[in-house]
């Protein structure tokens, strides 16, 4: 599988516009699950982040119940992991809490809960016919040989069309979830809003352009080099 360095294309161009904005507005919420309080956190806004009323109450009603089953959670985290797996840079989507967000997209966007339910069923039930066992219970060699059956469309034969399907809404979902968490962010050199120092243009430019700082310019401006 191609993985981290075409995942981050993924990230960029591939996921749908809405999912990703939506993504990118999640990541200022504090994934469910996590362990880290908010500044300014509160029992009634335990993220610290302030919201409009009607913000809060759809927030509070998204993460009041668990959709997916310990059994789907545990197949989502397995997918997830093979799809963006730990490695010298940064670590897995586990550890990104990608299987938390998957979990939130599916209450938050309900048109991905039947195609993400069925797919998780399709997958076991290949798994038993071919393995006697559901996907998180076969070995990691026999996981990755279904998973190469369904991660390539175009290789793909086609009665495997409802799990790349499948894959495919797993991979958008594993990319978006990944590279909207802080450890994502940190992966591609994100660096968000930091502040700078501007030297100037830099002297090739004003060459370019046959321009130069007049000797007046110079003494009154600060240089940080």
């Amino acid at each position: 599988m191609d993985r981290r360095s075409s995942l981050k294309a993924i990230a960029i161009g591939t996921v749908s516009t809405g999912l990703f904005l939506d993504a990118c507005k999640l990541s200022e919420k504090k994934e469910p699950g996590s362990q880290t309080a908010a500044a300014g956190a509160t029992e009634d806004n335990p993220t610290g982040i302030n919201r409009m009323v009607e913000e809060k109450a759809h927030y509070k009603k998204e993460t009041s119940y668990t959709f997916f089953t310990p059994e789907e959670m545990a197949t989502i985290t397995v997918l997830g992991d093979i799809i963006i797996p730990k490695d010298d840079v940064s670590g897995s989507a586990s550890d990104a809490k990608v299987p938390d967000f998957i979990e939130f997209i599916v209450k938050d966007m309900p048109e991905h809960q039947v195609p993400m339910r069925g797919g998780l069923r399709w997958l076991d039930m290949q798994c038993l016919d071919r393995y006697q066992n559901v996907f998180t219970d076969c070995t990691n060699s026999q996981q990755m040989e279904i998973v190469d059956m369904i991660a390539y469309p175009k290789k793909a034969k086609p009665e495997m069309h409802q799990g790349v399907a499948f894959f495919n809404l797993m991979r958008n979902l594993t990319a978006t979830g990944f590279y909207t968490s802080e450890i994502g962010g940190k992966d591609v050199g994100y660096m968000g809003n930091v502040p700078n120092q501007w030297n100037g243009v830099p002297a090739d430019v004003l060459k370019q352009y046959n321009l130069a700082y007049t000797d007046k310019e110079l003494k009154e401006c600060i240089s940080f080099s």
